[in-house]
């Protein structure tokens, strides 16, 4: 993948600390982006308590392990460890939506 290559090629060259400083980046980065979506999800709970609807969805859950999968491979990562994660974010999701209730 073009993106693969980008980034081996950002890489190349870099020592011990400087690799270290980028996993600590793209760590930060992570959590950034689970509390964004966490952000999101809560407004779906509340769309969802508003319209009466049920905290689960399990078509909707489904179509995010896809994605999750599809995203995976594209980025020749191991699509069932992302799938894990996954379903370790929506399972929190959904603890939080039913607390909430």
């Amino acid at each position: 993948m073009a993106d693969d290559e980008s980034d081996r090629r950002r890489t190349d060259g870099m020592s011990l600390d400087e690799l270290r400083e980028e996993i600590q980046t793209i760590d930060r980065e992570i959590v950034e982006h689970i509390a964004q979506r966490t952000y999101v999800a809560d407004a779906i709970a509340e769309v969802k308590r508003e319209q009466g609807l049920p905290t689960t969805d399990e078509s909707q859950e489904q179509r995010v392990m896809d994605r999750a999968g599809e995203n995976a491979q594209r980025f020749d990562v191991d699509d069932n460890l992302v799938k894990a994660m996954f379903r370790l974010l929506i399972e929190l999701n959904k603890v939080e939506q039913r607390e909430s209730r």
